[in-house]
């Protein structure tokens, strides 16, 4: 097995734009470097047969992901900053993500795993030079490194696909990783009340930022009170055991759909044995750890869930604003602690224990608030549609965020633990489909808070 404690943990200056083009050259590279690292982790590790199956029909095999990262790089890096000519634009098309639905890939005459490894690590050699090159200015693709610190984030992206594809994958663990650090509750409030007012959403100069992250305007929330930590599985037992799952009044009618067709009782990868419930984490089975974040819910479980409670999910700018408002500066900041890069000691990120800390863990990482684990362990769900901030521009190209505008996406924030530090900030969105349980998502829950009487 593979122990992913070895994972590189690259940190930089606290405020990027503050950077020189050296220390944006080798930022860049580090961000390279750590992705191509994670990927040949993820694709060493298993044999020849296990890249080239499809191991769920939500997801490529793994050697698709493998040579489409090669490919995405080099259209973006050699052919769109640098000009050259191309290596396979023969390949163009059968990795091509919008033409190929996941379930069709197995079918293409993919590269096989020998070809697509030495195809990525022949445009790496001549991306590495093209940074030592570059003066990293002269147009937006080039400014501050933003080529490469996209196409990095595009690496680790499917790095955290291709670990998804790992929890699918049926057979003995190919994966190891040491546990994450204690957790502890104990004198932390249930929740945390955010009060009302004005605050800095998105960005306008985070340089690695994407168009969807862009630009920063300002939002105005009514006071609410958000959970302090996660809800845990232990919570969310309690929900399976009220007969969540078979009480409609808590579901919306596309969710109480969807699990009464598909007969669905409790999260992804859970069963209940002997009165026990157990899980299957990549490749191993065990105990449901109560003390963890509940994780491989559908946007539809962590609404009902938060209707059952009492309570529901928070809203995109609520929960951007309990992350990064800072009240006695007026400030937003860059991650719930601080402007800082992200270390092991604020959050769990980069897949480094393959699971989420239990809840209260990773004090140094809190918010301002207090509120905890807002970068890591587990995405969470908000109840916000996915749509484009006020003076939205589509960058460098539109599918990447505004193919995905509408009711049918619902945002989630925050990051898993399989998402490395490159990839989360705490203006960053993802978005998935509501159905989604396959991916690392989790939630909190949220209520508004009671106006003030006068008087």
């Amino acid at each position: 097995m593979t122990d992913l404690a070895d994972l590189s943990d690259p940190s930089g200056p606290s405020d990027p734009s503050d950077l020189t083009t050296e220390q944006l050259r080798d930022r860049a590279v580090a961000g390279l470097t750590a992705a191509r690292d994670r990927t040949a982790l993820l694709t060493s590790c298993v044999d020849d047969h296990e890249l080239t199956a499809q191991h769920s029909p939500l997801m490529s095999p793994l050697v698709w992901d493998l040579a489409h990262i090669g490919n995405q790089e080099e259209q973006w890096l050699l052919r769109a900053v640098a000009g050259r000519d191309p290596i396979r634009p023969e390949i163009d098309s059968v990795y091509d993500a919008f033409e190929h639905p996941r379930a069709a890939r197995p079918t293409l005459p993919l590269l096989p795993p020998a070809e697509a490894r030495a195809y990525a690590a022949d445009v790496r050699g001549r991306v590495l030079d093209v940074i030592e090159r570059s003066p990293l200015r002269g147009g937006p693709l080039l400014d501050a490194g933003f080529a490469f610190g996209m196409i990095a984030q595009h690496e680790q992206q499917h790095d955290e696909t291709m670990l998804i594809t790992h929890q699918l994958r049926r057979g003995p663990a190919a994966l190891t990783a040491p546990p994450p650090p204690a957790g502890d509750t104990s004198g932390l409030p249930a929740e945390v009340l955010v009060p009302a007012g004005p605050f800095t959403m998105g960005t306008s100069t985070e340089p690695w930022a994407l168009d969807n992250e862009r630009p920063a305007h300002q939002r105005l929330v009514p006071a609410f009170h958000l959970d302090t930590v996660p809800v845990t599985n232990g919570a969310y037992q309690h929900f399976i055991e009220d007969g969540g799952y078979t009480d409609e009044r808590w579901w919306a009618p596309e969710g109480w759909a969807q699990i009464r067709e598909h007969a669905i009782g409790a999260p992804l990868f859970w069963r209940r044995v002997g009165g026990q419930w157990l899980r299957r984490r990549f490749g191993t089975v065990e105990p449901v750890p109560a003390d963890e974040p509940v994780v491989h819910v559908s946007w539809y479980e962590a609404d009902a869930y938060a209707r059952w409670a009492g309570r529901r999910l928070p809203t995109e700018e609520e929960w951007e604003k309990a992350a990064r408002h800072d009240p006695v500066s007026g400030r937003s900041l860059r991650h719930p602690w601080g402007d800082a890069d992200a270390t092991p000691d604020h959050a769990n990120l980069g897949q480094r224990h393959l699971r989420p800390a239990p809840a209260g863990s990773y004090p140094r990482g809190a918010s301002p608030l207090g509120v905890r684990q807002l970068i890591g362990d587990v995405w969470e769900w908000t109840a916000s549609d996915f749509l484009p901030y006020p003076g939205f521009v589509a960058f460098p190209y539109r599918e990447y965020s505004e193919v995905f505008f509408g009711s049918a996406h619902k945002v989630l924030r925050g990051g898993s633990f399989a998402v490395d530090a490159v990839a989360c900030r705490g203006t960053f969105r993802n978005w998935d489909l509501p159905v989604r349980r396959q991916i690392f998502a989790g939630f909190r829950t949220a209520r508004s808070a009671l106006p003030q009487k006068a008087g």
